[in-house]
C-alpha cells in the first residue's frame, strides 16, 4: 500500500492478478484510485485521487511512476558508464522520449507505457553487463533502485510522492517535475540534431537523487536551482536549434480564418513534423493550419514559403473538443497537449512521437528519421474544407532578434514615458474558469504598458484590441514556451542598455501563469537567473509543501496571483 501523509492522506488500493503484459511474474494495478498531482488542475490543489482531471486513468499513472523508476535504475547505471566513456547515444535518446511521455498530456496509452518499461529494462542491463569489473559497489550494498526487475517493479512502493518526509518529498517532486520540462527541451532540440551531453548527466544525476535518503533539504535546494541553470541552457540550445534550422522568427500577421481547400491540423512543438507534413502535402490542393502550441510556427521564414501554410485555426490546446470536431480535417499531435478525443473525430486524430492515446492511429519515425503522413493525406483528400470559426488575424513573432531589432525605440520610449511597465505574462493557458483573470488582467493594464507573453497562455489575451505604442505592441508575442529563452534575452538586453547589473531593477514585472512540468522548468530558470517578486498562478503547485514554499518566498519573493486589482497595485509598483 502507498500513502500520501499529513494533508494528502489517500491510499491506493492495489490488486493482484496474473502475468501481464509486461512479462512480470506478479502484476500490481490500480483498481480504482491513483494519485497525481504534478498539473496545476490538480484535484482540489492536492492530487488527482480516481481519474485525472487531465483523462488520464489510475493504471497509466501507475505504469508512469515505474517507468519513471525505471529510469532511475538506468540512470544509476549509465552514470557509471559515462565514467568509462561506455555512454550510448541511444540511452540519451531513450531518456528523454520516455521521460517526455510521462508530462502531462502527452501520453495515455497503456501499452505504450509499457512499451517503454519493456525497452527501459533491456537498455539498463546492456548496459549493466558492459560495465568493466569493479565498476559497481559489493552486490549486497547496491541500493533498491539498481536491483529493480520486471518481476519485482510492481511489489515496490516507487512513487516519489510517497516519501514520508514532507519536504524532502516536496523538493523530490519540484526537482522531478522540473527534470521533465528539461527532458520536453532536450527532446525538441535532440529532434533537430542539437545536444548538450551536460543536460544528459544533468538528468542522470537528478533522477537518482529522487531516491538517495542521505540526500537532505539542502542538498536538494541545490538540485533543483542546478536543474533550473540547466533550464536556460537547454532554452538557448533550443533557440539555436529552431533559428539555424528554420531561420529567425519576424513579426507575421497570421491569418486566423480558413480557405476553402481540405486541411490537416497539426498541433504540438515538433517543427520537424510540421517541415515534413508541408513537403507532403505541398501540390495535393490540401492546407495546413496549426493550433494551440503550433502557433508560432507561422513566424519561421522557413515555412513561409509553402503556398499550403493556411494559418491558425483556433485557440488554446484546452478548446480541442470544440474545435477539433469543427475543423472536419484530419489532426496531428506531435507532442504534448492531447486531450481525450471526442467519438466526433476520434478516427482522424493521430498521434505521433511521444504522444499516445490507445485506440488512436500512431505515425512511427523511420530509422531514417523521417515520418509518411500518407494515412492524413488521404484522409484530408475526403474531408470537407474547415468550419470557420473566427477571421482576421493575429500578431506573433516577436522573438528576441525581432524585438532587438527595435530596442532603440523600445529604450527611447521607456525614457520619454511612453513605456511605463513591461508586463511577462507568460506560462500555459487551462480548462480553469479562474484563468479568466489573465484575460482582465490584460484589459485593465494602462495604456502606456506593454505584455511580453510567450506560451500559450496568451490566448487569453492575443486577440483583445490593446492597439500599440508608437508603433510597438502592447502584445510583444515571442513565440511557445520553448521560446520563453526569448523573454529572458530581452530582459538582459535591455538591462545593459539602461546601465543596470540587477535584472529586477528594469521597469519589469512577472504575473505568470503555469500548468504542466514545462512551465515549472521556466519558472526554476527565472529563479537560477535571480529574478524576483513572480506573481504565480492560478494557484500554487500542490506539491509544494509550506517550508519550502517559505524558501521561495524569503528567497525570491514568490507570490501567488488574487485578484486584478490587488495584483496590478503591486505589480505596478
Amino acid at each position: 500500500m502507498r500513502a500520501i501523509e499529513n494533508d494528502r492522506k489517500m491510499k491506493i488500493r492495489l490488486k493482484k492478478r496474473g502475468k501481464s503484459e509486461i512479462n512480470c511474474t506478479n502484476r500490481f494495478e490500480v483498481e480504482e484510485d491513483m494519485f497525481c498531482n504534478q498539473c496545476q488542475e490538480a484535484l482540489n490543489v492536492k492530487g488527482c485521487t480516481r481519474n485525472g482531471v487531465c483523462g488520464k486513468k489510475g493504471e497509466v499513472a501507475d505504469l508512469q511512476d515505474r517507468l519513471l523508476y525505471v529510469l532511475k535504475s538506468i540512470s544509476f547505471y549509465n552514470l557509471k558508464a559515462r565514467e568509462y566513456g561506455l555512454n550510448e547515444e541511444a540511452t540519451d535518446r531513450f531518456v528523454l522520449d520516455s521521460f517526455f511521455a510521462t508530462l502531462t498530456n502527452t501520453n495515455f496509452d497503456k501499452q505504450a507505457i509499457e512499451s517503454y518499461i519493456r525497452r527501459g529494462f533491456e537498455i539498463r542491463d546492456t548496459i549493466k553487463a558492459k560495465l568493466p569489473e569493479g565498476a559497481l559497489p559489493a552486490r549486497g550494498t547496491l541500493p533498491a533502485v539498481a536491483t529493480v526487475t520486471p518481476e519485482n517493479i510492481n511489489e515496490m512502493d516507487v512513487a516519489i510522492h510517497s516519501t514520508q518526509d514532507e519536504d524532502v518529498r516536496s523538493l523530490r517532486e519540484l526537482l522531478t517535475y522540473g527534470m521533465k520540462g528539461l527532458a520536453a527541451y532536450a527532446h525538441h532540440a535532440y529532434i533537430l540534431g542539437y545536444k548538450d551531453k551536460a543536460i544528459f548527466e544533468f538528468i542522470e544525476k537528478g533522477l537518482v537523487s529522487t531516491t538517495d535518503d542521505s540526500i537532505g533539504v539542502e542538498a536538494l535546494i541545490g538540485l533543483v536551482l542546478e536543474c533550473g541553470q540547466k533550464g536556460v541552457s537547454v532554452l538557448a540550445l533550443l533557440d539555436k536549434a529552431n533559428t539555424e534550422t528554420y531561420g529567425s522568427p519576424e513579426p507575421t500577421a497570421v491569418n486566423i480564418g480558413v480557405r476553402n481547400n481540405p486541411g490537416i491540423l497539426i498541433s504540438g512543438h515538433d517543427l520537424c513534423d510540421l517541415e515534413q507534413l508541408l513537403e507532403q502535402t505541398r501540390g495535393t490542393g490540401i492546407d495546413v493550419y496549426t493550433h494551440g502550441e503550433m502557433l508560432p510556427a507561422n513566424s519561421y521564414p522557413a515555412f513561409k514559403r509553402y503556398d499550403n501554410f493556411a494559418g491558425n485555426y483556433g485557440n488554446a490546446w484546452w478548446k480541442q473538443n470544440e474545435e477539433f470536431e469543427k475543423f472536419n480535417g484530419p489532426i496531428l499531435m506531435t507532442t504534448n497537449c492531447i486531450i481525450p478525443p471526442k467519438e466526433s473525430y476520434r478516427n482522424r486524430i493521430y498521434t505521433t512521437g511521444v504522444v499516445g492515446f490507445e485506440g488512436l492511429t500512431h505515425i512511427y519515425e523511420k530509422e531514417d528519421g523521417t515520418k509518411d503522413f500518407t494515412p492524413l493525406i488521404e484522409q484530408a483528400k475526403t474531408s470537407k474544407p474547415p468550419e470557420q470559426l473566427e477571421s482576421g488575424t493575429i500578431v506573433g513573432g516577436f522573438a528576441h532578434e525581432a524585438a532587438l531589432s527595435v530596442a532603440d525605440r523600445i529604450v527611447d520610449a521607456v525614457k520619454t514615458g511612453k513605456i511605463s511597465r513591461f508586463m511577462v505574462m507568460a506560462g500555459c493557458d487551462g480548462r480553469h474558469k479562474e484563468r479568466a483573470y489573465y484575460t482582465e488582467f490584460a484589459r485593465a493594464l494602462p495604456k502606456d504598458s506593454v505584455i511580453l507573453t510567450a506560451g500559450c497562455a496568451k490566448y487569453r489575451y492575443n486577440k483583445l484590441d490593446l492597439g500599440d505604442i508608437g508603433g510597438i505592441p502592447r502584445v510583444i508575442d515571442a513565440g511557445q514556451c520553448n521560446d520563453s529563452y526569448s523573454l529572458v534575452v530581452i530582459a538582459q538586453k535591455l538591462a545593459e542598455a539602461f546601465g543596470l547589473e540587477d535584472i529586477n531593477d528594469l521597469p519589469v514585472s512577472y504575473n505568470i501563469a503555469w500548468y504542466e512540468q514545462k512551465a515549472v522548468l521556466v519558472l526554476l530558470a527565472l529563479l537560477s537567473l535571480g529574478v524576483k517578486n513572480i506573481t504565480l498562478g492560478p494557484t500554487l503547485p500542490a506539491f509544494i509543501s509550506p517550508n519550502v514554499l517559505k524558501v521561495l518566498v524569503e528567497n525570491f519573493n514568490i507570490r501567488p496571483n488574487t485578484t486584478v486589482e490587488e495584483d496590478m497595485k503591486i505589480l505596478l509598483g
